[in-house]
């Protein structure tokens, strides 16, 4: 029950850090209006934190995948 709150969890955050990234053009953030250069920009240094933190975060939602599919592998 544990590993599926936190997944749950981390799907979320996931979601939300990857819809803080900067649209890099030609794809859907255009059409929604994430093409528009905003001043408020973030620096290149929080932008690749940003990709480090979403990295890591990817990882522990990725491995709580695995961790789930075994443990319903070994309850059946």
């Amino acid at each position: 029950m544990g590993f599926s709150i936190a997944l749950i969890v981390f799907s979320l955050l996931l979601m939300l850090l990857v819809l803080m990234h900067k649209g890099k053009g030609g794809g859907l953030s255009d059409m929604f209006g994430g093409g528009m250069q905003s001043s408020v920009g973030g620096s290149s240094v929080a932008e690749r934190n940003l990709d480090r933190i979403t990295i890591v975060i990817g990882l522990i939602w990725f491995a709580l995948i695995v961790v789930l599919a075994l443990l319903m592998k070994l309850r059946s």
